[in-house]
């Protein structure tokens, strides 16, 4: 556990250094950002450098905004005025749970896929749908469900935050990729189980084949599975910040979007660093799930 925690403390100051130094080899400058559409004299300039503590070397600016983060002080927007925790936190809720609804239904997909097309006929269906699934941006998915389900046949709103009924596109959207990725390495872990010796005992005391793979193939087969949801919850936050945008949906992706097209540096790092601490998260939940599926690593 120690050693995963530092790994992840080292994750994210690579994360938030990187999007550091991003920022500041972008075109643009930070004052004009500041002052935006206001009134821009030689008196206001310098009183924005001080108060931003402009005038500092990058170095030193780059280390402060390590100190501030170690201690939780995002900074403060330069568009909004506000705390960049505050802007965030408002709209946190929305994107974990878009995040969160993709994820599950991604999940029971993968599932419901892996264990039903076993027949060589459904097999090579499933397949050629979880290719065609996993090459296409979710973007584009979003925007042919949003064609057919939305403005064909009215079944669902077309944007905007309308309860359930606007959840079901941007989750299906960000799920369906999901499902294909998962039901690939899941099928694949099925078939490697089937292969190993405690399948044919199994069998030899006549289970079922139905009951082979549920109780003994699936769960040997949830390890690699396990492996990549960590990863995928942390690609579908970053995936969610992109299908708000294409579904007008509030959450992270109207913040971040309006923050890089005002260079609204504090913003930006912010959204960054939190998405790695997720992807910190949760790939460490799931190397403590699998002391839960395989009990032989608790003895090891």
């Amino acid at each position: 556990m120690l050693r995963r925690i530092g790994t992840g403390l080292v994750v994210l100051w690579a994360a938030a250094t990187a999007a550091y130094l991003a920022l500041l080899a972008a075109p643009g400058d930070t004052v004009d950002a500041i002052i935006g559409d206001g009134a821009d004299t030689p008196l206001i300039r310098s009183q924005i450098i001080q108060e931003w503590h402009l005038d500092r070397p990058a170095v030193v600016q780059y280390l402060d905004f390590l100190w501030r983060a170690l201690h939780g002080d995002l900074g403060r927007s330069y568009l909004l005025q506000r705390p960049v925790s505050e802007v965030i936190g408002g709209q946190l809720a929305p994107t974990l749970t878009l995040a969160f609804s993709a994820g599950v239904l991604g999940i029971v997909l993968a599932l419901v896929l892996a264990v039903t097309t076993r027949r060589p006929w459904a097999r090579r269906a499933s397949s050629t749908l979880e290719l065609v699934l996993v090459s296409t941006p979710p973007f584009l998915i979003g925007i042919i469900l949003l064609s057919v389900f939305s403005f064909r046949l009215g079944l669902f709103p077309v944007s905007g935050d309308q309860g359930v009924a606007a959840l079901v596109l941007p989750a299906v959207t960000l799920a369906l990729p999901v499902a294909g990725v998962l039901t690939q390495v899941l099928r694949d872990g099925i078939d490697r189980a089937l292969d190993e010796p405690f399948v044919v005992t199994a069998r030899a005391r006549g289970l079922g084949e139905r009951a082979v793979l549920v109780r003994h193939a699936l769960r040997h087969a949830l390890l690699p599975t396990v492996t990549l949801i960590g990863w995928l919850f942390g690609i579908l936050l970053g995936g969610a910040v992109i299908i708000e945008t294409v579904f007008g949906r509030p959450g992270l992706g109207q913040v971040t979007l309006q923050a890089v097209t005002s260079e609204d540096m504090p913003v930006v790092l912010a959204v960054v660093v939190f998405s790695a601490f997720v992807y910190v998260l949760l790939n460490t939940l799931a190397d403590l799930a699998y002391l839960i599926i395989d009990p032989r690593l608790r003895r090891s």
